[in-house]
């Protein structure tokens, strides 16, 4: 028996302990718990598994901090902006241990495996029972009994080991949408990016795991299932099978059903003819496409480390326009790499024209602790990078203005997604992953419909139900 799945046996015990000193400190009452996500659609999909644990364990789930018995941030670690968040919503909770001293109050996810960071938290934050990262989060019942039977403070970080977990109890957010991880961690080592040092590296799940959840999606009425991984085109490296990600979109897409694949993210060094002719003859597959650029510049893209150029970029979109004539194209940008002068950031804003984006992720470069670019001398200030920014923001405005313009009188097939309370009127996404509003009843929330574009805004679209 491998080692993870001894792991996972000793786990099972924990489940029903756990369960067990809960209705006790509850008093009988079912144990509350919040999860609270921070990031990418990949801690998500972790949050969700983390919601099964806790679930198996008996807990119901709650927004409302007052009311939890168990409290877990699951952090991100890409960004400043999103640490300061954290750090900041972490020290609020001292509040909420003085009220409630039994709580138990956890931090995991990216951050938890930054050593400094999980530092601050041991010696900042006294009130924080359990620091855990990624590599571990099949581990939670354990450490919650270790927190509660032997009352002392839990941190754990796991080795990037080859051996993936499956079979961990899944609690998903949506009746409608799934995510599906595919594969884990990242080895391209961009040097502004701090995700291969937290997620580790790459590590793809056999397909027959992957097909098996799938068709299960399918067969539980799911419409939408997004496939994730920190780049999913080099899904299949290191299997003993042949497989790859273009054949694994070709044989989830054999299934019968009525529903919609979207994955993300790619990235262009690994992305395929062989790919964009599988979604151009696909019944499913969605025909929008994230493929991050970063720079239209090709000495900043050297000193990213992308491993591709302006040109590769530029061939690998007019070939994927060829086979999928309707294809809707997003991407992530930085904006002020370390080094980078207005000159080669004009050459960003020129590629963003002649691709011309749906719509585009937009960040102003953050420094990350352990990283390539963190070293690189920056001597552009952050007010001429915030101009930058927004000459950007215009620029993208006006392509999206001009695409949703050109939508309207088309009908789209779109998911449903959700009611918006204050102005009572349903909202969803089409395939080409564009907002569009109208007016319907509540229970054709989670089901596709044919929408009629009535109107466009910069952003968003207005429509009318035909069907």
């Amino acid at each position: 028996m491998s080692d993870n799945k001894l792991d996972l046996n000793l786990q099972e015990r924990y489940y029903a302990d756990v369960a067990e000193i809960m209705k006790v400190r509850c008093k009988g009452e079912k144990p509350v718990a919040l999860v609270r996500t921070y990031g990418c659609q990949q801690n998500v999909a972790d949050s969700e598994k983390i919601k099964g644990m806790l679930n198996k364990m008996g807990f119901i789930f709650t927004e409302n901090e007052e009311e939890a018995d168990f409290i877990i941030f699951n952090t991100c670690a890409v960004r400043e902006h999103a640490e300061d968040r954290v750090f900041g919503n972490v020290g609020a909770l001292k509040n909420i241990k003085r009220k409630n001293s039994s709580v138990i109050i956890a931090v995991c996810g990216c951050m938890m495996e930054q050593r400094h960071v999980a530092e601050r938290i041991k010696k900042s934050f006294p009130f924080v029972n359990i620091v855990f990262g990624t590599h571990v989060i099949h581990r939670l019942p354990e450490m919650i009994y270790t927190a509660i039977v032997d009352s002392q403070r839990v941190f754990l970080h796991g080795k990037d080991g080859d051996e993936v977990f499956e079979g961990l109890p899944i609690k998903r957010d949506s009746k409608s949408h799934a995510w599906l991880t595919v594969m884990y961690g990242c080895n391209n080592f961009c040097s502004y990016c701090i995700v291969p040092y937290v997620r580790g590296r790459e590590k793809s799940r056999k397909s027959a795991d992957i097909i098996k959840e799938f068709k299960e999606l399918v067969d539980a009425g799911y419409k939408e299932i997004t496939l994730l991984g920190q780049n999913v085109n080099s899904y299949g490296k290191g299997l003993e099978e042949d497989i790859n990600f273009p054949k694994l979109l070709k044989i989830l897409d054999s299934f019968e059903g009525d529903y919609r694949i979207r994955f993300m993210t790619s990235h262009p060094k690994d992305a395929t003819h062989e790919m964009f002719d599988v979604i151009a003859n696909s019944k499913h597959i969605s025909h929008h496409i994230h493929l991050p650029f970063q720079s239209g510049n090709d000495r900043v893209l050297k000193e990213m480390n992308r491993i591709y150029n302006r040109e590769k970029y530029l061939n690998l979109i007019n070939y994927a326009k060829s086979v999928i004539p309707d294809l809707s194209l997003t991407s992530d940008v930085i904006v002020g790499f370390p080094g980078e002068t207005y000159e080669e950031f004009k050459d960003t804003l020129t590629l963003i024209e002649e691709v011309g984006f749906t719509s585009l992720f937009t960040f102003i470069f953050s420094p990350r602790v352990g990283t390539k670019a963190e070293k690189m001398d920056d001597p552009i200030t952050y007010e001429e990078k915030n101009k930058w920014f927004n000459e950007l923001l215009k620029t993208q405005e006006a392509i999206a203005a001009k695409r949703c313009a050109s939508m309207v009188g088309k009908t789209e097939r779109v998911l449903i997604e959700e009611k918006n309370e204050k102005t009572g009127l349903l909202s969803g996404r089409t395939d080409s992953s564009i907002i569009i509003e109208f007016e319907g009843p509540d229970e054709y929330i989670g089901s596709f419909k044919n929408v009629k574009v009535t109107e466009a805004r910069n952003w968003i679209l207005r429509g009318k139900l035909t069907d």
